[in-house]
Order: structure tokens, then C-alpha cells, then sequence
């Protein structure tokens, strides 16, 4: 990401180019609040890895939904924005894992229109066609 185009807080932390809506249709969402270029850095998320001994305890609760499968046996709840993207098959950005961070990436695949909803693939390749592991309100 460009620092020239970059969004500062007061405190001069760089903001994401985005916000949280409510859609009406889906519950939330996440929007761009400006125009973010292809290929452009939109978010860092940390998350919280849950190890596959303590999944149990979290596949029946509504967290289960807002999963990312993180490594070959783990999952994470991604902390930020990053739980509120909404699914899509074609998908205008999409994620990274960076494992020894702790993080998702997000990057725009195409060109984002300001007020346009970002979406990505659940199933981590925007080109994966995979039925997803719940049923999306």
C-alpha cells in the first residue's frame, strides 16, 4: 500500500480503506469507503488460532461460521474486519495466511468501487468452486 494514499488516524496509524454496513440482506458487511485499487493491500487481520483438540468445544457454537481453515489440522477466528467479508464465487479480493504472524492479508483482485461490498471465496482460492461448510444467511 501506497503511505501516500493511505488513510492516517489521528494518532497516525494507517486505516483500512474500508468500514462495516449493515446490507440488509446478509446482516453485515464490510465496504470499501473510497476506490481501492487491483491488487492493493486492504486489510492485516491477527487471529486466534484454535488448535483441533479444542475445535469441539467451538463447532457448535455460532463461531464455527466465521472460521478460516489456518493449517493442516488447526482453524482461526480472525479478529478485525476479516470475519465480516461476506462469500462470494467471485470474489473481489481475497486472503493470505502469513502462518508465523498470526494474520490474514486481504488484496483486492480487481478494481473496488467506493460504497461497493468486498467479498471473498470461504474457500481460500477465489477459483474454488467447493461447496461451503455451512449454509450462508
Amino acid at each position: 500500500m501506497e503511505v501516500s494514499r493511505a488513510i492516517r488516524s489521528p494518532g497516525g496509524a494507517v486505516e483500512p480503506p474500508i468500514e462495516v454496513f449493515d446490507d440488509g440482506v446478509r446482516d453485515r458487511g464490510v465496504r470499501a469507503i473510497r476506490n481501492i485499487q487491483s491488487g492493493e493491500f486492504i486489510e492485516r487481520s491477527h487471529v486466534i488460532v484454535i488448535l483441533r483438540a479444542e475445535w469441539s468445544r467451538i463447532e457448535t457454537t455460532i463461531l464455527a461460521d466465521y472460521r478460516f481453515l489456518w493449517d493442516e489440522e488447526d482453524s482461526a477466528i480472525a479478529l478485525g474486519f476479516a470475519s465480516l467479508f461476506n462469500h462470494s464465487y467471485s470474489p473481489n479480493a481475497r486472503y493470505y495466511r502469513v502462518l508465523e504472524k498470526r494474520e490474514l492479508h486481504f488484496f483486492a483482485l480487481r478494481d473496488i468501487a467506493e460504497g461497493e461490498a468486498l467479498t471473498v471465496n470461504y474457500n481460500g482460492d477465489p477459483d474454488d468452486e467447493s461447496p461451503l461448510w455451512f449454509a450462508p444467511r
